[in-house]
């Protein structure tokens, strides 16, 4: 039995299974976790559905062995193979192998022909329909969606060459939005960095001391104007030694955290009446479709605007224990999430900083207080976490360090999420036939 999803299609379209124009599907495995032969020195990148994340994927958190390739269902999978999650919470979630990997049972393997379908137009078919897969799988425990089910899915196919067209379209608008994240990891790195060297290892300080920084002269990270403000001795401290001058306070102090309000207080409705409601998933994803809203008035305390620093601190400990900027406009806050407010402008960027820096730190405490997956950081532990805070001078030297990369990694964010509505609106319109090609490369225009 095929299942058909297919809208009302141009003439010129064909109706075929996804079996129809794929070469192989298949699935993945799990080597024995007993045998460290298959992981230690692994040289396969290992995808599990956690790491599907609608688009391309280029490395793992961890890898296999040949050995373990040969003897468990594991199997390598050439470039460009689509991965479509079956199980669980992650079910429809979709990734594209950059390159040769291998993949958990989780992991429904779809190998396109390239004669028949553009392994990229299948993967936005798919992304489209993601609601649909979500409704055909099955289970009272666990959501599950068999490959055998996938197979049957009966989609609408333009020739290959508009596939291909279409697939450009869309997929040049997917990677401006992956070149801005990967900016953005690049940012946040020189931000950390700078970060640990000023204020963990406390470099500007240890240099002068050890004659390696001197009045006139530049070190990398450290330029000669910075000299003259940053002490030249140690104090003790409850953290250890700490240049003098600088307090230890706890994190709590650092600003002042204000709590979203209840999801049954804010009365949401489906509707997209009033203002949305922002959840743990809108940090992730922004305002989508699956977004509630709420027109109830509210506290002013619980809105948010553009630019406010928001810290969620509950959660998956690994996935959601996170600082965020919100660039999605304004909004209603839910709880979960405190937004993160300072009384001086100069403090901003320490405290956004500070906050990304201790994610590790506010993910184990999380980890150590998880039940049924979700974790979660309390007033009482951000109170007990102690931080070292600079004086005026460096706070304000640091503003000017650090503030230009946040803000460039704002407006990178802020220019994804045009990009991605405007891939929301064609997405639609294109994988049905509504729109054509050249409508679509006209609204597109130079992105």
């Amino acid at each position: 039995m095929e299942i058909d999803l297919c809208a009302i299609a141009p003439a010129d379209w064909e109706i075929k299974s996804v079996a129809d124009v794929c070469q192989r599907i298949t699935s993945g495995g799990t080597p024995s976790r007993r045998e460290s032969v298959f992981y230690d020195g692994g040289v396969w990148p290992w995808v599990k559905t956690q790491e599907l994340q609608d688009g391309w994927i280029d490395d793992t958190d961890e890898h296999i062995t040949e050995a373990a390739v040969a003897a468990s269902s594991a199997k390598v999978l050439p470039a460009n193979t689509i991965l479509l999650a079956m199980y669980g919470a992650t079910v429809g979630q979709l990734g594209i192998l950059r390159r040769s990997m291998t993949c958990n049972q989780a992991c429904c393997a779809l190998i396109a022909d390239p004669d028949k379908a553009d392994f990229r137009f299948l993967h936005f078919q798919l992304l489209q329909i993601r609601s649909e897969l979500k409704n055909l799988a099955t289970g009272a425990a666990q959501q599950n969606l068999s490959g055998a089910v996938i197979k049957t899915l009966r989609l609408p196919f333009p020739p290959i060459e508009e596939q291909r067209a279409v697939a450009h379209i869309l997929g040049t608008l997917d990677d401006k939005i992956e070149l801005n994240r990967k900016q953005n990891e690049t940012l946040e790195a020189m931000a950390r960095a700078l970060f640990k060297a000023w204020f963990v290892d406390f470099e500007p300080v240890r240099a002068k001391l050890d004659g390696r920084w001197q009045r006139g002269q530049s070190l990398p990270g450290l330029p000669a104007h910075l000299y003259d403000i940053f002490p030249d001795q140690f104090v003790d401290s409850e953290l250890g030694e700490i240049p003098k001058g600088w307090a230890v306070l706890p994190a709590y102090e650092l600003a002042r955290y204000v709590n979203g309000a209840t999801f049954k207080a804010l009365q949401a409705n489906d509707e997209r009446r009033g203002l949305p409601i922002i959840k743990i998933a809108e940090l992730k994803a922004g305002v989508t479709a699956q977004t509630k809203f709420s027109d109830v008035a509210m506290p002013e305390k619980y809105g948010l605007r553009t630019g406010d620093i928001l810290f969620s601190w509950s959660g998956n400990p690994d996935t959601s224990i996170d600082t965020f900027i919100w660039a999605h406009g304004d909004a209603w806050l839910n709880q979960h999430i405190f937004r993160v407010d300072v009384d001086k402008q100069s403090e901003r960027a320490f405290v956004i900083a500070t906050l990304k820096y201790l994610r590790p730190v506010f993910t184990e405490t999380a980890r150590n207080k998880q039940t049924t997956g979700l974790g979660h950081v309390t007033v009482g532990d951000m109170k007990s976490l102690l931080v070292v805070k600079p004086d005026e001078r460096i706070m304000a030297a640091w503003d000017r360090v650090a503030a230009p990369i946040f803000s460039a990694a704002f407006r990178n964010e802020a220019d994804s999420i045009s990009v991605r509505r405007l891939r929301d609106t064609l997405l639609p319109k294109l994988i049905s036939g509504e729109l054509r090609v050249p409508d679509a490369e006209r609204i597109a225009g130079d992105i």
